[in-house]
């Protein structure tokens, strides 16, 4: 059977220490003047644009994180704040801005599909990837970043670190796999896992 293709971009499951990760968040502003849409499931980097900041000082401005080579990335929104006046709201459009909740802690493991380019191999377990960034679904509200399957290697800049292929039902060794890995490039330490590979 085929793995299903949809994207959910980065979904915390666990603790690498095998303690369970409980849902804790922080609560982020996202500043109307931000045109990038955001959804749950995006990496995401502190802003540094003065001007964008939130105005009570009370939570941290989230912008999107490039998922690039030695992109560094803070955590992964968890969830969207409901807007009162627009329930159906289940994202962040551009230019609208809002309250997100993020994951920051870098000990949380997340699972990702990934793009379905390029076979995965068994090798895949202890190396490093890139992430590939697409449009978040406005239906379900979820990212579409998936695992660039080009790039796994040992290179230290490449800010995912693959733990193995995720213990989950019908998740096969083929395109679309769902795999667990950690940060790599976390905003608040760069550069944490060599990677490694077979030899």
């Amino acid at each position: 059977m085929s793995n299903p293709t949809g994207a959910f971009g980065l979904r915390p499951v666990r603790k690498i220490d095998g303690s369970p990760y409980n849902g804790a968040v922080q609560k982020c502003y996202v500043s109307a003047s931000y045109a990038t849409a955001l959804f749950i499931g995006d990496g995401v980097i502190f802003d540094t644009t003065l001007t964008d900041k939130d105005p009570t000082a009370r939570y941290p401005t989230v912008i999107a994180w490039t998922g690039a080579a030695a992109g560094l990335c803070r955590g992964v929104i968890v969830g969207i704040e409901p807007d009162p006046d627009d329930l159906s709201k289940i994202y962040i459009p551009a230019l609208t801005g809002g309250y997100v909740y993020c994951c920051f802690d870098p000990q949380v493991v997340y699972q990702i599909r990934d793009d379905g380019a390029g076979t995965p191999s068994a090798v895949y377990p202890g190396q490093n990837a890139t992430v590939t960034l697409a449009a978040g679904s406005t239906t379900t509200g979820l990212s579409g970043a998936v695992l660039d399957t080009s790039t796994p290697a040992t290179d230290q800049t490449a800010p995912l670190h693959i733990i193995g292929k995720a213990d989950v039902e019908n998740n096969e060794l083929d395109d679309y796999a769902v795999w667990e890995v950690l940060l790599n490039t976390p905003e608040n330490a760069t550069g944490r896992f060599l990677g490694v590979t077979a030899s």
